[in-house]
């Protein structure tokens, strides 16, 4: 089975047609909105999406890892990620489609 990202160009592309904007705009639009939620998701730890979801900042702390091919453990840093949980309304819309 092939696999097809979403790109940010494909929604570049979706903008522009559904509502009518230059894909100019529509990039510019794109930018700014991803430039806007990560600068917040630093700034505030979290951002709520209503009826979409939650994005939260998680605090990883540092563990001894293993490579499966060569079986070498290794330390692995301290680190943050980005979770994302989602609501129950796209679970639902994800699971009945």
């Amino acid at each position: 089975m092939l696999k097809k990202n979403f790109t940010k160009k494909n929604l570049t592309t979706k903008i522009h047609k559904n509502l009518g904007f230059s894909k100019n705009i529509s990039s510019t639009l794109i930018d700014n909105f991803f430039h806007t939620f990560n600068a917040e998701l630093i700034k505030e730890k979290q951002i709520k999406i209503s009826s979409f979801g939650t994005f939260f900042v998680k605090q990883k702390k540092e563990r001894l890892g293993r490579n499966p091919k060569t079986k070498i453990e290794s330390k692995i840093s301290a680190r943050k990620v980005v979770i994302f949980k989602p609501s129950t309304l796209i679970k639902y819309k994800v699971n009945n489609k």
